[in-house]
């Protein structure tokens, strides 16, 4: 799907189907979707299954066409102008619809006096969610397969989620996002056919005092067989499969998602951010992996680039091998 935001000058909107691919089995699709917004519009992302898994995020120009209506020239002739965004991601994983305001957006002006536009490539991934107001449990279960956490969150991201019965006040943060939430779900639940959790301060910390927050979950089933792979940063994951069969791509990051993996020798600064995520990782490893019979991809930036500087980081990468 590729769409455009309307500025007030105009209002535009095309739709490409881009590509499909398989996740997990032949009957799960993933749809790969791009949108782009104006500057100054909302960009909408939305999956009608699975939930959204963000691949990039960028703003800026790189185009003289695109938002470009009624605009002088000079405010389009830069098109070597992008930055990449990282709060798209973070407001937008896990969930299925996500609508996002993108005036300071950015993190910053990557060109001044440009006209610019914001660019987001998503798929909708396969996956179940879960939704728990503090204080209550959260259940997972899979009728089938292993849990695999996605995303978490324990906080606020909008004023209606769990407000029945709240004070206004304590639903005006809608920025508000817990450092780790992912690490305890991972440790408590991944391999698990169910797991229970508790959504409370004492299990994730407050991440803003005074609001009333909730757990948000997203997480795969994923089918028996399947296999891992993990190499600390600069070591070569090789991933194989029998004869007769060929590498399908659960999963992958390449980042920090706890501060015990790979931590030997590290410093504690290099092991604090456990909410890193390479946002290309499941692409990366689909393109050097899917469909052979053996590979290799090098746990490194140079070949997924450095979602968060200073942080030694890690491949995680779940498999398994199917017949031809």
């Amino acid at each position: 799907m590729y769409t455009f935001g309307s500025n007030s000058r105009t209002m535009c909107s095309l739709s490409v189907l881009l590509l499909t691919l398989v996740l997990l089995n032949s009957s799960l699709l993933i749809s790969a979707e791009t949108v782009v917004a104006c500057d100054g519009n909302v960009q909408r992302l939305s999956c009608a299954t699975g939930v959204i898994s963000v691949q990039s995020a960028t703003c800026g120009r790189t185009s003289r066409q695109l938002c470009s209506i009624g605009r002088p020239p000079s405010e389009t002739s830069n098109t070597q102008c992008s930055i990449d965004v990282p709060a798209v991601p973070k407001l937008c994983n896990g969930l299925r619809k996500c609508e996002i305001d993108t005036p300071g957006l950015a993190p910053r002006d990557p060109c001044y006096g440009t006209y610019k536009y914001y660019t987001t490539n998503y798929i909708c991934v396969p996956a179940e969610t879960s939704v728990t107001c503090s204080g209550g449990y959260s259940y997972l279960k899979c009728e089938s397969g292993k849990i695999q956490m996605n995303t978490a969150n324990y906080g606020r991201t909008d004023k209606v989620t769990c407000s029945q019965g709240r004070p206004s006040e304590q639903l005006q943060n809608t920025n508000c996002y817990s450092p780790n939430a992912l690490a305890p779900l991972s440790k408590s639940c991944n391999g698990l056919e169910s797991c229970e959790v508790f959504a409370t301060n004492t299990v994730f910390t407050d991440p803003c005092v005074g609001t009333y927050k909730y757990l948000a979950i997203s997480y795969f089933c994923l089918p028996p067989g399947v296999r891992s792979s993990l190499a600390c940063e600069q070591v070569t994951s090789a991933l194989t499969c029998d004869d007769g069969t060929v590498i399908h791509i659960h999963s992958a990051n390449y980042g920090r998602t706890d501060s015990s993996t790979c931590s030997a020798g590290r410093p504690a600064s290099e092991l604090a951010k456990t909410d890193c995520y390479a946002l290309n990782s499941q692409t990366v490893v689909a393109n050097g992996c899917e469909g052979k019979n053996s590979c290799t991809i090098l746990a490194s930036n140079s070949v997924f680039s450095d979602p968060c500087s200073g942080t030694f980081k890690f491949l995680y990468i779940s498999y398994s091998c199917v017949f031809k």
